[in-house]
């Protein structure tokens, strides 16, 4: 069983997506995201032998294989993808409001029935990204690591945690950050939180 749970993000996406709502889109690391992968390379002394669980869309694939150098292997979990946004894909918050006033409210209020327009609903979500969760804590070894996205790496701190849907909102997690949860007993105490040293060093 698992005791040590490595949450890493993937690495910076394109301008292109800046301040869009990229789930389900499969969009690649851009030239600066790719620099981000390799750099999380510098961090694999603190998981050695440690079983690798990816999200299956390219941005996390890439960054896995970027940070292992092509040394390493790793596991495609579909249930560790992001969450599918709907008719909001790609859209800036100003377009969704502009589209879906009711909807943004209620999913600023964080209902727990809310579902994105076309789209995942946020309790389904953390149901697929729970059952990831207990996929990754039983898997053999005292560490694993994950390659996934920010709102799956929130939501498993959450689960992990024992918190509630609405507490996601209390942590940042940004491109090729890399958090840790240590496990006992199936609960978690988090040890680390959107780290990004490893970018500082040239």
């Amino acid at each position: 069983m698992v005791e040590r749970l490595i949450l890493i993000r993937h690495g910076a996406l394109a301008d292109a997506c800046a301040g869009r709502y990229i789930g389900r889109t499969d969009v690649p690391l851009s030239a600066v995201g790719r620099s981000q992968a390799r750099a999380l390379g510098r961090c694999r002394h603190y998981w050695p032998e440690a079983r690798v669980f990816i999200s299956p869309l390219s941005r996390c694939r890439e960054t896995a294989t970027l940070a292992l150098d092509g040394k390493g292997s790793f596991t495609v979990d579909k249930d560790l993808r992001e969450i599918d946004f709907g008719r909001w894909e790609g859209m800036t918050f100003a377009q969704i409001a502009a589209l879906d006033p009711a909807a943004v409210d209620r999913w600023a209020a964080l209902e727990e029935d809310f579902t994105f327009p076309e789209g995942e609903g946020l309790v389904p979500f953390r149901q697929r990204v729970a059952e990831a969760a207990s996929r990754v804590s039983a898997a053999p070894g005292e560490t694993a690591v994950t390659v996934t996205h920010g709102g799956v790496i929130r939501f498993l701190i959450c689960h992990f945690l024992g918190l509630t849907l609405r507490d996601h909102l209390l942590f940042t997690v940004d491109p090729a950050s890399v958090s840790e949860i240590r496990i006992e007993g199936g609960r978690g105490v988090l040890t680390l939180l959107n780290d990004r040293h490893h970018l500082e060093i040239p």
